[in-house]
């Protein structure tokens, strides 16, 4: 078992580095461009989420948002900018399909403000019970 995963471990950036050379050889594109453009896409993201997570964690600690989706979302992006940053094209898909993902859409249980700053409330209909 140890093996596999040292296998899988380190065969990956192996099979990586290989196919972004097979991959910049069909293209055209000098693979070290390849390397560099990921790079810089990964330190970018990085920085992004760096910025943003600040504000969304002093949102949540006033109680506009959920703290534990923020760090879910906030820990999907900043894996998907350290997968930018490996060298590969392989790594590179799995990054953009995690940063493509819908984790934080739509979800009906999510704190909403309205204009004035009050929060919704459910309507529904009660009763005390003596």
């Amino acid at each position: 078992m140890r093996f596999l995963v040292l296998l899988i471990v380190l065969g990956f950036p192996v099979l990586d580095f290989l196919a972004t050379l097979r991959f910049a050889q069909l293209t055209g594109v000098p693979a070290p461009i390849w390397f560099l453009a990921s790079a810089v896409a990964g330190f970018m993201v990085l920085r992004q989420e760096r910025v943003s997570f600040r504000a969304r964690t002093l949102a949540a600690l006033h109680g506009d948002r959920s703290l534990l989706r923020d760090v879910v979302d906030s820990g999907r992006k900043v894996l998907a900018g350290f997968l930018l940053i490996v060298p590969g094209v392989l790594s590179d898909v799995i990054a953009l399909v995690l940063l493509a993902l819908p984790i934080n859409v739509g979800n009906p249980f999510a704190m909403q403000t309205v204009p004035n700053g009050q929060r919704n409330a459910f309507n529904g209909d009660y009763r005390r019970l003596d």
